[in-house]
């Protein structure tokens, strides 16, 4: 997988990060998702990273910690349907007697 440099205009200054194509397209979307410009975004993550942690990896964990969150809201979704009531441990059912 090719890892390309990019350059950009962070508070007046020129960056440059480098990423894979998939990381960017990534990034991309959650710009999309969050209705904002690719640039907004690069800014907005490069102005909350830790000192010691470059924009590159800073832009990847970004991309990770998005992915993760909407993996997690997926898998809550789909395993608590509104209207539905508990499920009842195997064998047994509400209402009704054991058979003799």
């Amino acid at each position: 997988m090719t890892v390309r440099k990019r350059s950009v205009s962070i508070a007046g200054h020129r960056t440059s990060f480098s990423l894979e194509d998939p990381f960017l397209e990534e990034l991309k979307n959650l710009a999309d998702r969050r209705g904002v410009s690719f640039a907004a975004l690069v800014r907005t993550i490069d102005a909350k990273r830790p000192p010691d942690t470059n924009l590159s990896s800073a832009l990847r964990l970004t991309v990770l910690d998005d992915l993760k969150a909407r993996c997690n809201a997926a898998t809550e979704n789909a395993t608590s349907v509104p209207g539905d009531a508990p499920s009842q441990p195997s064998g047994s059912r509400s209402g009704t007697s054991p058979s003799s």
